[in-house]
């Protein structure tokens, strides 16, 4: 496997998405992943059982292309099996709480003393230096729910909607791979490792950053957020056509497009002649009548008929689709959001990571390796041990 991070080696000790996201993303652009886990494994792997256990895709997704070590870490000879590993690697990835790590000998001091080389990331929900280090939580909670998020979705009088699997975790695991990928680039110049962390709660609370920042400038009471109805602006609104199917109009600059949509919609009389709507102000004060008098006339075809009467007028648009329209979409196949990776049962399709490379092309590796496959195999080539000494680290319990 080729990529800008070929022969990079990595260890992760991780748990769920957030930290095994993050090492996916690194062994997609090249680098040797060692994912060292408990002889019980990731619990990540049970969510296998919602799909009849003969799959397990979002697994497969965050921990492809890696080698699985299965240590277990309250014994004293995995534990040094897990330093060795690290003593030899550029880079170590963890989401585990730093009290966790502590206690298995895996804290950033202990590493660094003896690899001082070492890139030591924390992905975590907090940070590893904040009063909630070892607080416990997941996406939903520091992501999704504590850095504003949600709120941020959820118009005045609405529950809040749930979030989807792994939203929060993917975004700090790419964001964590960056931080990596920035303290590697430094190690070239410096010879010097370091600790780098990234946390659910900044990284929501930075994807919230236009309205986080402005309320650190204003001060304001919070207001949730408008309905399509009375959205500030809203030619940059949802709309459905006459099958029920969603679109997005997106005329951020409602001046500019203006007259171009009315064109599209031949000039209909209810809206090129009143003058509530020819400018920013009059459409924001008149959004809930201007949106239905727009769903009226967009009612009366179909998204197919309209898409190409948008695109003649050059009305900027697109559809909402599902997960199912995503996968079918030549566009998302032409942006290369899906590759494919060898599987034990031949060639599938998956989702690609959000990141391409034209100097160094890099691909997917193998499939996500079965709980412990390569124990034996990174114990003798990696660390040169013997048979004998193999047999003896599963007496004593510290592999299976």
């Amino acid at each position: 496997m080729a990529g800008p991070l070929d022969g990079i080696r990595v260890v992760e000790v991780g748990v769920w998405v957030a930290g095994p996201s993050c090492a996916a993303v690194l062994a997609d652009w090249g680098a040797d992943v060692i994912k060292i886990e408990p002889p019980e494994g990731d619990p990540f792997r049970g969510l296998g059982a919602a799909f009849g256990a003969v799959m397990n895709p979002p697994f497969e997704l965050d921990n492809r292309g890696k080698r699985s070590v299965a240590l277990n870490l309250d014994v004293e000879d995995a534990r040094y099996i897990a330093g060795d590993l690290i003593d030899r690697a550029d880079v170590f990835v963890s989401n585990m709480r730093p009290r966790a790590l502590d206690r298995m000998g895996l804290g950033y001091e202990k590493l660094s003393a003896t690899n001082p080389g070492l890139i030591y990331c924390n992905v975590g929900a907090y940070g590893p230096l904040t009063s909630a280090a070892n607080r416990a939580s997941y996406d939903v909670g520091a992501f999704w729910s504590r850095a504003g998020v949600v709120a941020g979705l959820t118009a005045a009088g609405q529950e809040p909607p749930l979030q989807r699997g792994g939203m929060g975790d993917h975004m700090t695991g790419t964001n964590a791979a960056g931080a990596i990928a920035a303290a590697l680039y430094s190690r070239e110049k410096t010879g010097r490792g370091q600790r780098v962390a990234v946390s659910l709660m900044r990284v929501g609370i930075y994807m919230m950053g236009w309205d986080t920042n402005t309320q650190l400038r204003t001060g304001l009471p919070f207001v949730p957020p408008n309905d399509r109805r009375h959205a500030p602006n809203p030619l940059i609104n949802p709309f459905s056509d006459s099958e029920g199917r969603w679109f997005w109009l997106l005329m951020l600059q409602g001046d500019r497009h203006w007259p171009d949509f009315l064109r599209s919609l031949g000039n209909p009389p209810e809206l090129a002649a009143d003058e509530r709507f020819q400018s920013i102000p009059g459409r924001r004060d008149h959004a809930e009548e201007l949106t239905a008098l727009i769903d009226a006339i967009l009612k009366t075809g179909t998204l197919a008929e309209w898409g190409p009467i948008f695109d003649e007028h050059d009305v900027w648009w697109a559809p909402v689709q599902n997960v199912a329209e995503v996968v079918a979409d030549p566009l998302a196949a032409e942006a290369g959001a899906f590759v494919t990776v060898e599987s034990p049962s031949g060639p599938l399709r998956q989702v690609n990571t959000p990141a391409d490379f034209f100097g160094t092309p890099a691909r997917p590796g193998a499939w996500a390796p079965e709980l412990g496959q390569d124990t034996e195999t990174v114990l003798l080539e990696e660390l040169g041990y013997d048979w004998d000494r193999i047999a003896s680290l599963k007496e004593l319990g510290a592999i299976p």
